[in-house]
């Protein structure tokens, strides 16, 4: 016999009554939000804008007095390093285009390793390599090389695309060569990988010990560095106001307090000061990525869990009522700043309303979460391919692209084309966070008998250990990002300028999971970053 409606209510009050909590014994926040919040800096002052602007304008004047190609190479390189390309455009432009008219310039490269590879780096250009190559497409460089033709030659293999054998046949020469040489183990993250503004300050400190960068651009470098650190601190501080307002902490007590780390991640997808709105809703999300992750995963049981989802996808609070306070407070939290987040959206760039784009991103990523607590509580392993047409979403991945278009559109009907239209750059990049994050968490997931991973589900389907299925998604990352470079290679300038905000959520991915669980594990690299991007200023000399 069917119950009523009033039986089922007590039934699943009852149930959710009697929970048995889980813990995933998290390490305490190691930051004191106070001290954070007391944070000055200078480098807000007037005088530094000003030498910031006269800066920009002798460093423009040098592309027109560098003649050399492997010069004017390395300054557009070290400009893109210390994350100032957005100042030269138009110099950059020029520069690269009167190279590529230049016969001249195409015969410098014919001898020169170091420089082809760097000029593919930049220009991207496939043929550039031929004539290196013997007739079956083997290296035939018989001299030694140096350190600096190998590693550009690296980090060009992460720049290709998909059946591109080539710049295959260079990575194995160039690990070949890079094994045989002592002084250099490894290439620990690619360039092309890994977050731009997160190493700008290694590359001042490389770029001053060779001695070979001009002065006032590694002046630049350090004043860019200080000025934009200072309206990040401004951003963290507002931040840091936000959540001790929305009083979450003490009833939250299952979850990660991590408002310090989720903003490290928002400043790598978009470092620059304009961006300040969107660093702010994006760590607002990813707090609440996080915390949601955290009810699905450990505190909440089938029914709650059920019951929660529901909520979100009618977006009313007329069913959470039976569930624990944790949750109620959880729910009306994420309610109220989705609604907050709209109302900025639509003050600062004087669009109408997105709240069904945010609304429908929080379904779609909490129906994802509780398609996986579904396979946890069943007992469930998918295979591979079916844990990954989930995972994708599950990762987050789509929420955060959503809002990083929102905070970078100009136009909202163009934002929403874009939305609409680039879907398979956030399909790949989405794919990367979440397979990032399962080489990083995993460990500890299946220590605590979490939902299986990208990691456990391979290993069950292919009946492989451990280490050959991560070797496994190590190579489908590699594919993805293939698949990601060749639609940048095929898309406009004016476009690759927007998604690469989105491309930077997959970066930021493999800098927080590179070495674990850079979110639950403070006290690592992420620390070291923490005050390193957000904390201590660079010397000006």
């Amino acid at each position: 016999m069917e119950k009523s409606g009033e039986q089922q209510y007590l039934s699943n009050q009852m149930k959710i009554g009697s929970v048995e909590r889980r813990t995933a014994n998290y390490m305490p926040n190691i930051w004191n939000y106070s001290l954070l919040q007391s944070l000055t800096n200078k480098y807000e002052e007037e005088k530094y804008r000003r030498q910031e602007e006269t800066l920009k304008r002798e460093i423009s004047c040098i592309f027109h007095e560098v003649k050399d190609p492997v010069a004017k190479l390395e300054l557009i390189d070290c400009i893109s390093k210390l994350a100032l390309s957005h100042y030269f455009e138009k110099d950059i432009y020029e520069t690269l285009n009167t190279m590529v008219n230049t016969n001249k310039f195409g015969s410098c490269m014919e001898d020169n390793l170091y420089l082809t590879v760097l000029y593919f780096r930049i220009l991207r250009q496939y043929d550039v390599f031929l004539n290196f190559t013997d007739d079956v497409g083997q290296f035939k460089i018989s001299e030694h090389l140096d350190d600096k033709p190998i590693l550009q030659l690296l980090e060009a293999f992460y720049l290709g695309v998909e059946s591109e054998s080539l710049l295959e046949t260079a990575q194995v020469f160039a690990t070949e060569n890079l094994s045989a040489n002592s002084e250099i183990s490894s290439l620990p993250c690619p360039l092309h990988l890994s977050v731009r503004w997160f190493n700008v300050k290694k590359h001042v400190n490389v770029q001053e010990k060779e001695n070979k960068t001009n002065s006032m651009l590694l002046q630049l470098g350090r004043l860019h560095f200080n000025m934009a650190q200072a309206q990040q601190q401004k951003d963290l501080k507002e931040i840091l106001r936000w959540w001790r307002n929305l009083d979450l902490k003490d009833t939250l007590i299952f979850t990660r307090d991590r408002v310090v780390e989720s903003f490290l991640w928002a400043v790598g997808v978009a470092f620059e000061p304009e961006h300040g709105s969107l660093r702010k809703w994006l760590t607002k999300v990813i707090m609440f990525i996080l915390i949601i992750d955290d009810v699905y995963d450990i505190y909440g049981s089938w029914e709650e869990l059920e019951c929660f989802t529901s909520a979100v996808n009618r977006w009313n609070h007329t069913e959470i009522h039976q569930l624990p306070e944790a949750l109620r407070k959880c729910f009306c939290a994420l309610y109220d700043t989705t609604i907050d987040m709209d109302q900025q959206i639509q003050q600062e760039k004087y669009w109408n309303s997105v709240l069904p784009y945010l609304i429908k991103g929080w379904k779609d990523f909490c129906q994802a979460l509780n398609v996986e607590a579904k396979w946890y509580h069943t007992g469930y392993t998918p295979r591979l391919g079916e844990y990954l047409e989930n995972g994708w979403i599950s990762s987050s991945g789509p929420l955060l692209s959503l809002v990083v278009l929102f905070g970078v559109g100009q136009d909202i009907a163009e934002t929403i084309n874009i939305l609409e239209n680039n879907q398979e750059i956030i399909y790949y990049s989405s794919l990367i966070v979440r397979l990032c994050n399962d080489q990083g968490t995993s460990t500890a997931e299946l220590e605590r008998g979490d939902a299986p991973s990208s990691i456990l589900c391979y290993m069950r389907e292919a009946n492989v250990p451990e280490e050959e299925a991560r070797e496994h998604i190590r190579n489908i990352i590699s594919n993805l990002w293939k698949k990601i470079n060749g639609l940048c290679i095929n898309g406009s300038p004016k476009l690759l300028q927007t998604l690469l905000y989105i491309i930077n959520i997959a970066r930021v991915a493999h800098f927080i999971y590179q070495n674990g669980d850079g979110f639950s594990v403070q006290d690592g690299e992420t620390r070291h970053q923490v005050l390193s991007c957000l904390l201590e200023p660079l010397p000006l000399n």
